[in-house]
């Protein structure tokens, strides 16, 4: 079985070359700070190099506030590099925006822009004439010339639908990788085949935006893994001239996983991997490495550039967190949430830190002090996605208990299970992640001081639209019954 090119969730990748440095970003959707760019000098081994933005709108569901943005938020960026600047260009299916980050230096300041309409799955171009075009859509794909500012459509610009995708599948054409190499255009696409759900790559080229787009299936297979394609993504040359392509795949509760595949020209038509098929081993040198982008933490630093929040870059906060609910202790290597508002599962909980679960295993676990928990009031580690599992504490009337806690399926409501009663409120909590190519499973733990304890349940992880995201650790703290308490957390330990 051929391996993916990180073991973590990172999907519908875009990515640059800046003369032999590479840059890879992703989708963060609902998580903040977002638009997180990855770097690397060979393709294979990637560490963190900066996010883009901390908040979008700060609107109340982006905030948690008042609603939430699961399943929306950014989506599906376009990266470019042209003439000393960068372009991050992606909407935001909660505020229907399309957003443009713009800076000279890949690490910021980034200038926030807004481009007037509505562009899904967009890809930006620039044209050796000056002129600059986004290609965009499902099933219908335009590419609409914008203005010299990039603010909007150029008024009398080119505008056409270039591709209409006729195929009663369950997925058209979407997806758009927008390119014009050696006097070509390209567009590359993510489709299902006809019939089947089996997610596939198509490239379409033209030698001029008025011609015609002719193509089709560039690459269809699923590496021996689940019946599940591998398509959508970038492609990408080499200082050597070598090409490749990066696309991602659909591999149950640990996300969407990018392989990275050769690619080379056929008569100007891209052929990717051993004619539409994975290669039994990647043509790239070593193994890939994606350890520098998940990680334990003591929490005794307060990071003042390139971090989350003055926490490590290792983490994102499920939705935009209310920094003033957050205190911080680096003496003691602990932090603390309070609460202001009532919730009734984890899903709502603000100030949730997260981090992405990795292939094919992994543990996380995190202490939990709770001496300032008021009654009603849950603290712990929650295994984050639509359909999830908690294991923490609660706060009873008299002292305290050790809660499982889930919701089981679409059809059935939040069920919560007392595990044990204590009498202290200091607890350690574990959850461990197991991937494999039949089962996807969580199974949780709790130690009170003689050893850990395995709750007698299993959670099966299953990658769920509603979130649209893998299942994450995420350290969580909410009320149930009144607002003012306070969880502390410390010592966070994962390892993979």
């Amino acid at each position: 079985m051929n391996k993916p090119l990180l073991n973590i969730d990172f999907p519908d990748v875009d990515i640059i070359r800046v003369e032999d440095t590479y840059y890879m970003l992703s989708t963060s959707m609902y998580f903040m700070p977002g638009c997180e760019i990855l770097r690397s000098t060979d393709l294979v081994h990637w560490d963190h190099a900066t996010y883009v933005y901390d908040r979008l709108d700060s609107t109340p569901a982006q905030k948690l506030e008042d609603g939430n943005i699961y399943g929306a938020g950014m989506w599906a960026a376009s990266f470019r590099y042209h003439k000393g600047t960068f372009y991050i260009c992606f909407v935001a299916n909660d505020t229907h925006k399309t957003y443009l980050f713009t800076s000279q230096d890949i690490y910021g300041a980034w200038e926030r822009k807004e481009i007037k309409g509505f562009y899904h799955d967009s890809s930006l171009l620039f044209d050796d004439d000056g002129r600059v075009y986004i290609a965009y859509g499902n099933r219908e794909i335009y590419v609409t010339e914008l203005d010299e500012k990039l603010s909007g459509p150029k008024e009398g610009g080119f505008h056409k639908m270039v591709i209409r995708d006729e195929a009663k599948n369950g997925l058209g054409f979407e997806g758009t990788h927008f390119y014009k190499i050696n006097g070509m255009y390209y567009l590359f696409f993510i489709h299902s085949l006809e019939g089947k759900w089996f997610r596939t790559e198509a490239c379409f080229m033209s030698d001029s935006l008025d011609g015609e787009f002719t193509g089709g299936d560039v690459f269809c297979d699923d590496g021996g893994y689940r019946n599940a394609g591998i398509a959508q993504g970038a492609i990408i040359d080499t200082p050597d001239g070598d090409w490749y392509a990066i696309l991602f795949q659909d591999r149950g509760g640990s996300g969407r996983i990018p392989y990275l595949i050769p690619l080379h020209w056929d008569n100007l038509r891209p052929v990717i991997g051993n004619n539409g098929k994975l290669a039994e081993e990647r043509s790239v040198y070593g193994e890939s490495d994606f350890h520098q982008l998940v990680g334990s933490d003591d929490f005794k630093e307060i990071v003042l550039k390139d971090s989350c929040f003055g926490f490590r870059n290792l983490w994102q906060f499920n939705h935009e967190p209310t920094l003033e609910l957050i205190t911080r202790n680096t003496e003691a290597g602990t932090y603390s949430l309070t609460s202001d508002k009532l919730c009734t599962d984890p899903t709502q909980a603000k100030n949730s830190l997260t981090q992405r679960m990795c292939e094919p295993s992994c543990d996380a676990e995190i202490t939990v002090y709770g001496e300032k928990l008021k009654k009603g009031d849950y603290a712990g580690l929650t295994a984050l996605q639509y359909l999830y599992g908690f294991i923490g504490l609660r706060a009873e009337a008299e002292g305290y208990s050790i809660v499982y806690m889930e919701k089981p399926s679409k059809a059935e409501e939040d069920k919560v299970t007392v595990l044990a009663k204590i009498s202290e409120p200091v607890a350690r909590f574990k959850i461990h992640a197991e991937f494999s190519d039949t089962l996807d499973q969580a199974t949780f733990y709790y130690d009170v001081g003689n050893g850990w304890q395995k709750a007698p349940v299993a959670k099966t992880m299953r990658f769920m639209l509603e979130h649209f995201t893998g299942y994450r650790f995420a350290l969580t703290y909410f009320a149930t019954e009144q607002t003012g308490g306070t969880a502390t957390f410390g010592e966070f330990i994962y390892t993979c």
